[in-house]
């Protein structure tokens, strides 16, 4: 019971700093100004970053290692099969990213505030995978992910969340979209996160051998949405730093998070 109790925190932390961050929109009554979305955007995108490689590929390659495999073989695979699968998902699901003007995806009629939801639920896939893979790790009893680590990377996720969820929800306000509903539309676009959690702790216990893959897998998902979504979107518009400022602390935060409590 103990354990299940942590599992059940573990994999709803990411999804409380979304909805945290999605609050925003019932009582902020300006825009968020764009050099903050730009230093928050990067601060995602370092926190990602960080978390792909201390929290996923360096435990892929020691679990390999210590199942006297190829190192490098499932962490390169499952890395490659991430991008892969986002990069599909991007083909595919119609979404509009955040100040862009013209939606990606499959020709949709959806309303943009609708496929701005979808950018950033696109986003949340691999994070709630990521959370809920090394959950799966430290449930399997592997020496390569500890309690505190896994607990490092969902507060990691967390914080990263919270400005997220008022990304998202802020501009819907704009748009004349009312308070609450961007408020449920910024909680809806989080909740994929719990739910990929869920599936992946699943998923895996039921092949164990295969959480090298999904730790990589994780991790290559991540990094897709860092390098097409998140570090664009931060350095759009006139030239600032803000966004390689943002990153740099995001990353050094997650890196601080994981290394001392992993």
């Amino acid at each position: 019971m103990h354990e299940t109790i942590k599992l059940s925190i573990g994999v709803f932390i990411p999804f409380l700093g979304t909805v945290l961050g999605a609050a925003t929109a019932l009582f902020m009554k300006k825009a968020m100004h764009v050099r903050l979305q730009k230093l928050l955007l990067g601060f995602a995108a370092g926190v990602m970053i960080a978390a792909s490689v201390w929290s996923l590929l360096i435990p892929a390659i020691a679990m390999a290692e210590a199942a006297g495999k190829v190192a490098w073989v499932p962490a390169a695979t499952g890395f490659l099969v991430g991008i892969g699968f986002l990069l599909a998902l991007d083909t595919l699901i119609p979404h509009l990213h955040l100040n862009a003007t013209m939606p990606e995806g499959r020709p949709s009629m959806l309303e943009r505030s609708l496929m701005l939801v979808l950018a950033v639920t696109l986003h949340n896939i691999p994070e709630g995978m990521a959370v809920g893979v090394v959950f799966a790790g430290m449930r399997a009893g592997n020496e390569a992910i500890t309690a505190a680590g896994a607990f490092a990377l969902a507060a990691g996720i967390a914080i990263q969340n919270f400005p997220e969820g008022a990304i998202i929800s802020m501009p819907l306000v704009n748009l004349g979209v009312s308070r609450k509903k961007a408020f449920g539309y910024g909680v809806l676009s989080g909740a994929v996160e719990p739910i990929g959690a869920v599936l992946t702790i699943l998923l895996t216990s039921l092949v164990t051998p295969i959480l090298p893959y999904i730790l990589a897998f994780a991790a290559g998902a991540m990094l897709y949405v860092v390098i097409e979504e998140l570090i664009p979107e931060a350095q759009q518009g006139e030239h600032s730093n803000l966004g390689t400022i943002g990153a740099a602390l995001g990353f050094a935060l997650m890196m601080v998070l994981d290394v001392a409590l992993g």
